[in-house]
C-alpha cells in the first residue's frame, strides 16, 4: 500500500534537481503533489538548465502518480498566494510543503563564461544577495506564512525548508552562507511558534545531489558518495510516515543520517554516507 496515500503535498522550484526528485518520489509513495516554478513548458533558461513544470507533471503521471502542475515565480506575492487559494479551495488537506525554490545560482559564471562563485564578496554582483534571498528565504517565508495558516486550523502538517552546511560554516561564498543560515534560524523561530498548533517544521540538509548542474560537472566531481535527486523526497516520506514529524521540530535533518536510522536506501539500492561539517563544505 502506498505509504502517503491520501496526503497533499506541495514542493516548490521542482521543474528540475532536487524539487522534481522530491515531487517524484512522493508521488511514488501515493501522495498527490502540487509543484511549482516559473517554467511550464520546456526551454533552457538563463542558468541553460533544462527542465520544466510540464515534464515534472509527465514524469509523476507515468509513473502513476497525482500531480497538479501550477506556474509559479515565488518573489511574485500574489502569484504564491493564488497557489494556495487553489489548495485550500480543492478541499484537499496540506500535509506538507517543501521550500525548496532558490535563486542566485544564476550568478555563478559571469557572462564571459569566467565561474566567479568563489571571489570575495566584494567582488561579487551585489544582485547574488538579493536573488538568494528574494528567490529563497523570503520565498520559503512567504510560501510558509501561507501554509501554516492551513495547517494550524487543521492543526497538523510539515514544512521543510532545503538548506545545506553552508549554514554552519564558511563555504565558500558569502551571500549563500548568510542565507542558508537565515533559512536554518526560519525554520528554528516558526517550529517554535508552530509548536502547540502540531505543525512541524525541519531544515534538511542533502549531500552531493546529482542534479543537472552538478552532473554538467560530473567529469570533474567524485560521485562515489552522491545522492539522486529522489533520495531527498524517500527521507521526507520517512519522516512523514515513519516517526512523529513533531519530535524533529526544529531541527537541521541531515538526509543520509535520517536515511540510515530508518533504513532508507537511494533509488540504486545505495546506503549514502552522511556528511559531516568539514566534509559537506
Amino acid at each position: 500500500m502506498a505509504r502517503l496515500a491520501g496526503k497533499l503535498g506541495l514542493v516548490t522550484g521542482a521543474s528540475r534537481g532536487i524539487g522534481k526528485g522530491i515531487a517524484l518520489a512522493l508521488a511514488k509513495e501515493g501522495m498527490k503533489v502540487v509543484v511549482t516554478a516559473r517554467t511550464m513548458e520546456r526551454n533552457a533558461d538563463e542558468t541553460g538548465l533544462p527542465g520544466s513544470l510540464a515534464e515534472t507533471q509527465a514524469e509523476i503521471e507515468a509513473a502513476g502518480g497525482t500531480c497538479v502542475a501550477m506556474p509559479c515565480d515565488h518573489t511574485d506575492d500574489v502569484a504564491v498566494e493564488r497557489v494556495f487559494s487553489e489548495i485550500a479551495g480543492s478541499g484537499d488537506k496540506l500535509d506538507l510543503l517543501v521550500n525548496n525554490a532558490w535563486g542566485g545560482y544564476e550568478t555563478m559564471y559571469a557572462p564571459s563564461g569566467e565561474y566567479v562563485w568563489a571571489r570575495k564578496f566584494w567582488e561579487q554582483p551585489i544582485s547574488q544577495w538579493d536573488r538568494m534571498f528574494g528567490a529563497g528565504v523570503r520565498a520559503a517565508w512567504v510560501a510558509s506564512h501561507h501554509a501554516a495558516r492551513l495547517m494550524t486550523a487543521q492543526r497538523s502538517g510539515l514544512i521543510v525548508n532545503l538548506s545545506y552546511w553552508a549554514a554552519k560554516a564558511y563555504s565558500g561564498n558569502t551571500c549563500y552562507g548568510v542565507s542558508k543560515a537565515a533559512t536554518d534560524r526560519l525554520t528554528t523561530d516558526c517550529a517554535y511558534e508552530l509548536k502547540d498548533f502540531g505543525v512541524a517544521v525541519v531544515s534538511l540538509y542533502p549531500g552531493l545531489v546529482r542534479t543537472e548542474r552538478v552532473m554538467f560537472a560530473a567529469d570533474y566531481l567524485d560521485l562515489s558518495n552522491s545522492e539522486s535527486p529522489e533520495f531527498q523526497g524517500r527521507v521526507i516520506t520517512g519522516l512523514l510516515a515513519d516517526v512523529d514529524p513533531m519530535s524533529y521540530s526544529g531541527q537541521t535533518i541531515v538526509s543520509a543520517r535520517l536515511a540510515e536510522d530508518l533504513g532508507i536506501v537511494d533509488i540504486d539500492g545505495r546506503h549514502p554516507r552522511p556528511l559531516t561539517l568539514d566534509e559537506g563544505l
